[in-house]
């Protein structure tokens, strides 16, 4: 994009307040390519940050193990390669000699064994941990009944890491692609408890690009680390990152040529914008290991009862709202775990969309066992974070819930931190989430239940039988087995109901015409790495 096009959007979006200024300056003819985020991330830190617009960061910013290609097929990165001993249990990786921190420090086996072991050390509080279970010793350490040294993450030397694995996981080089996954440096770490919080030189990380700046709540830029180990080919000099909380806002950047990308997992495309990309030729349509759904507060009085979950669950019209509100091809979703996954491809539906009879058989139990005797005495509140598109679909349940039960929906909606704050003091009844699948399997989605204490489980729901069901999957050798018992895990999960899915995510986007290889994969996420500018 020119210099002067980019300097007529900035001065536009300052003159509304939309923005603050992009101090940061470039010279003409960089390549410089420019997004918008939907929100402040919640943190850049790698052990801490676990949602898309923290992980559009960290993932173009440090670099692990191994990266996906756009056909979800695990290549090597950190690591130049690796072997895998025969019962499947034990994974050597070989890293890359050369490649450095942007302190000039060199990337060793040391960094990833510490980097591992702090995300599962219990005062961490990383909401990742669980990802890590998988490695020998490593649950244990998390929730304070072993130690680091018993965790099965080893550098035998300085380019050598070796992982010891409880069980054969066959995603377990998709699940180290996480963001969670990348390397800190112990010694930065250490000395600044705060590293993470501002751009400048305290951000050390060993990526393909670096934090040049961050203005708080007003916008991200990263640039070309130049002492990256493959920096020729790595394209763009610059990635401006703004910060533009309204979908509307953005796509109207997009179409006045400002924008570069819209979509995940930077922002969505706005539902008033779609029809205008579609008719234009210029939306992709692509499927997304994501579900969206509404957690329920299990220990809420009103929602700890089982029918209750059930009657507003079968009272929703999933395929109404993808017709009438999002139409951007999104999937019904009555199943926790979404088509695109491997193994769940065709799996049949739990339970029926949009089934108001049903639903209301369910609900005639739960007010008698609440002791009530008219749905009009219920009020159930609805939270969700500041979105258009969250308020649009939560208005189209609540009319749903409303025509169809009887009951009253109160509607309430805050800035994501402060709704994530809400959530995990279970301060709510029933509120927004989704969650994208951190690797190709179903395990992504399924482990986030395995106990209360599990870092997304905001339900405060529990099942030894789900747990049981889970591990004997972990410990079985058959695939096609192991997928059924994942799928027996999931239908368990379902009955209980402690959360509503709403529809699987599709990742609708649009890219400008002069942007090259931007392109997401299965999991919505986008390597910046590849993008080139064709420069006019």
């Amino acid at each position: 994009m020119k210099m002067k096009t980019l300097l007529i959007f900035v001065v536009a979006l300052l003159s509304i307040g939309l923005i603050t200024p992009v101090s940061v300056s470039y010279a003409q003819g960089e390549k410089i390519l420019n997004v918008a985020i939907a929100s402040e991330p919640p943190s850049i830190d790698p052990a801490l940050g676990n949602e898309n617009i923290s992980g559009a960061v960290i993932r173009n910013t440090f670099e692990r193990l191994t990266w996906l290609d756009t056909e979800g097929v695990p290549q090597p990165a950190a690591a130049e390669s690796w072997e895998t001993s025969e019962d499947g249990l034990t994974y050597t990786f070989h890293l890359r000699e050369g490649s450095q921190w942007t302190n000039g420090e060199p990337v060793t086996a040391h960094d990833f064994e510490y980097s591992w072991k702090r995300t599962l050390n219990p005062e961490t509080l990383s909401q990742s941990a669980a990802l890590f279970y998988i490695i020998e010793g490593a649950e244990e350490y998390n929730v304070g009944d072993g130690s680091a040294e018993d965790v099965g993450v080893t550098a035998l030397d300085d380019y050598t890491l070796e992982v010891s694995l409880i069980n054969p996981a066959p995603y377990f080089l998709d699940l180290i692609n996480g963001q969670a996954f990348s390397p800190v440096l112990q010694s930065v770490v250490e000395a600044d408890p705060s590293w993470a919080t501002e751009a400048g030189d305290g951000y050390v990380s060993n990526g393909p690009f670096t934090l040049i700046e961050w203005v708080h709540n007003g916008h991200i830029t990263l640039g070309k680390n130049d002492t990256y180990w493959d920096k020729e080919n790595v394209h763009l000099d610059q990635v401006n990152m703004q910060i533009i909380e309204s979908q509307s806002t953005a796509n109207n950047a997009f179409q006045a040529g400002e924008i570069d990308y819209v979509g995940n997992p930077f922002t969505y495309v706005s539902l008033d914008a779609l029809e205008i990309y579609r008719d234009n030729g210029q939306l992709t349509i692509a499927d997304e290991g994501s579900v969206y759904y509404y957690t329920v507060n299990t220990q809420d009085e009103i929602m700890s009862n089982l029918n209750m979950r059930k009657a507003l669950a079968l009272a929703i019209d999933r395929q109404g709202l993808i017709d009438n509100v999002l139409k951007g091809g999104e999937k019904p979703a009555m199943g926790l775990v979404p088509p695109s996954i491997n193994g769940f491809e065709n799996k049949e539906p739990y339970f029926s969309d949009n089934d108001p009879e049903a639903a209301r058989e369910f609900l005639s139990q739960a007010l008698e066992e609440l002791g009530l005797s008219d749905p009009g005495e219920l009020t159930i509140s609805l939270d969700f974070n500041t979105s258009e598109a969250h308020s649009a679909i939560a208005q189209f349940i609540q009319n749903n819930w409303i025509e169809n039960l009887g009951i009253n929906v109160e509607l309430s909606n805050a800035e994501w931190q402060v709704h994530l704050d809400n959530l995990g003091a279970q301060n709510y009844q029933v509120a927004r989430l989704g969650w994208s699948s951190r690797y190709n399997d179903g395990t992504s989605l399924l482990n986030m239940y395995l106990t209360p204490a599990t870092g997304n489980n905001y339900t405060g729901w529990d099942s030894e039988e789900y747990r049981r069901l889970l591990e004997q999957a972990d410990s079985e050798l058959d695939s096609e087995k192991r997928i059924d018992l994942l799928k027996e895990a999931e239908a368990l999960f379902i009955e209980e109901m402690p959360i509503i899915p709403i529809y699987y995510y599709s990742n609708p986007y649009v890219v400008q015409d002069h942007v090259l290889n931007m392109v997401p994969d299965s999991l919505g996420h986008v390597n910046l790495k590849p993008v080139d500018i064709i420069l006019e």
